[in-house]
């Protein structure tokens, strides 16, 4: 189950939202680095939070994205969007059981 407020600043102490972002308009790290000028492992650095963005470079992806800064980065764990969209937790996911001869049920 995702327990969004187990997530890792990292080195960084940086929350960031690029690996969700670049996952749902199909962008990989190489055109990301591209369009803001950096190698396409930065990018990787930076959504793990092994790596903090200058100024400049945080506010390029931002733009790039077409979105403020602080939907993008934050010093604080970001909240499911269900909870900020709608005001809502989402329920647990229950959990699979498997039978005796190893299937589902």
């Amino acid at each position: 189950m995702f327990d969004n407020s187990a997530q890792d600043p990292g080195e960084s102490g940086l929350y960031n939202r690029i690996a969700v972002l670049r996952a749902e308009r199909g962008i990989s790290r190489q055109v990301l680095a591209d369009a803001v000028g950096v190698n396409y492992q930065t990018i990787g650095f930076l959504e793990r939070g092994d790596y903090g963005p200058s100024l400049k470079l945080a506010f390029q992806i931002a733009h790039f994205f077409a979105l403020p800064l602080e939907a993008v980065f934050s010093t604080k764990p970001f909240k499911p969007l269900s909870e900020q969209v709608y005001g809502t937790r989402p329920s647990p996911v229950p959990e699979l059981q498997t039978s005796d001869k190893g299937g589902v049920r």
